[in-house]
């Protein structure tokens, strides 16, 4: 990621918003390349999970729309994803959006819960603590954490 490295911290935040959204991309690869090459790690954490939580938030308010034709069209999340999740979503939406910064199913999780019209302040609040919670656990994996 040459280009958004290049970017510094803004083209961490535009990694980190990518990788929060259906686009398949690692907004770690540009996070560890900004952490080794000296940039002060807790701002980093800051910015990545800035641009990741508004990335969780974008797919949460396009599952709030409703119209399934966008979801998948937009999101890629099929209906049959989010009719597999109504029961867990229904059951624990509101915190299960904790859950969102995993791979594979952190993208269906946010839709799930904005189509389920979970607690908007209770699922910014919960994608938010997830989305610092994965970055702070890469900065620990990596050796970075002081």
């Amino acid at each position: 990621m040459p280009g958004l490295t290049e970017l510094g911290l803004l083209g961490l935040f535009i990694a980190s918003f990518l990788a929060a959204t259906v686009v398949p991309f690692s907004s770690e690869v540009v996070f560890s390349a900004l952490a080794f090459g000296g940039f002060d790690l807790w701002t980093c954490v800051f910015v990545a999970t800035a641009g990741n939580w508004l990335g969780g938030m974008t797919c949460y308010g396009l599952g709030r729309l409703g119209k399934m034709k966008w979801i998948e069209k937009f999101t890629g999340v099929k209906k049959g994803k989010i009719d597999r999740m109504a029961d867990k979503v229904q059951r624990h939406g509101n915190w299960l959006a904790f859950f969102s910064f995993l791979p594979g199913v952190g993208d269906v999780i946010a839709v799930a819960a904005g189509f389920f019209r979970c607690n908007v302040w209770i699922v910014t609040f919960s994608i938010l603590l997830g989305k610092f919670f994965r970055y702070v656990v890469w900065m620990w994996v990596n050796g970075l954490f002081l």
